[in-house]
């Protein structure tokens, strides 16, 4: 498990699914250990508030998934962000995966047992887990729709789904963001994550002298080490009584 020690003052980055919960055949099946919201609430307590979920899922899921715990935090890789306080930031609607797209990629799916189309606010993954022989033909009709060359959106690729998303968010995007306003900014960031749409938010951190912690890497794969890490971590700052927070 990572030795990386989280101390004041510090920011914290962490990622959702694969980082602080392991994650399921379908979005809609994880499961949330009931202890997690308050030991982030401890924790956001015990860094000033300089604690965000960063997260593929649409922020409104997330507050779901972790209430009662306040979030602060990056949707959709960076298409909208909720800042300490309440105050937002959200790409114009108009950045959204047009309608026809979305319907487009829902007839396909009908074609594909076991592929899943997520509608989100601004972009929309189709999730194929169930059905990884379908790797080749969900990438070979998402690249029709969007090549590389495309103006407003790209493909962001995930374990074992593929999303389509605005171009020029993403997680290293909204943790500049983030250290840009209190209580983050001036502080060392650490990001935790668990596959390639987290690098970018990793570097970030890097470029602010901060660090970049993989959960295949530094907690041998498994969400619940991730956890037993934060656990430690809140207990050690508020033994400390957060006095350089």
């Amino acid at each position: 498990m990572s030795t990386a020690q989280i101390d004041h003052p510090s920011a914290l980055f962490l990622d959702f699914d694969g980082t602080l919960i392991e994650i399921a055949e379908t979005p809609d099946a994880v499961i949330v250990p009931p202890e997690l919201p308050g030991l982030l609430t401890r924790l956001s307590r015990a860094l000033g508030g300089a604690l965000a979920i960063v997260s593929g899922r649409p922020l409104q899921d997330i507050d779901k998934l972790l209430a009662p715990f306040a979030v602060v935090g990056a949707g959709e890789h960076g298409a909208y962000l909720r800042f300490a306080h309440g105050a937002k930031q959200e790409i114009p609607s108009r950045v959204s995966v047009p309608e026809k797209w979305r319907l487009d990629l829902m007839a396909a799916a009908s074609h594909w047992p076991g592929v899943l189309v997520e509608n989100k606010p601004h972009g929309v993954t189709v999730h194929y887990r169930l059905s990884p022989e379908r790797e080749p033909a969900v990438l070979a009709f998402l690249q029709t729709l969007v090549p590389p060359d495309h103006p407003a959106f790209r493909l962001i690729p995930a374990r074992m789904a593929i999303e389509i998303g605005a171009r020029g968010t993403s997680k290293g995007t909204a943790v500049e963001s983030f250290m840009s306003r209190a209580p983050f900014k001036g502080r060392r960031p650490f990001f935790v994550g668990d596959d390639f749409t987290d690098e970018a938010g990793m570097e970030a951190a890097r470029q602010f002298g901060g660090v970049g912690l993989h959960v295949a890497e530094s907690f041998e794969g498994q969400p619940k080490l991730v956890r037993a890490w934060l656990q430690k971590t809140c207990e050690r700052l508020e033994l400390a009584g957060g006095r350089a927070a």
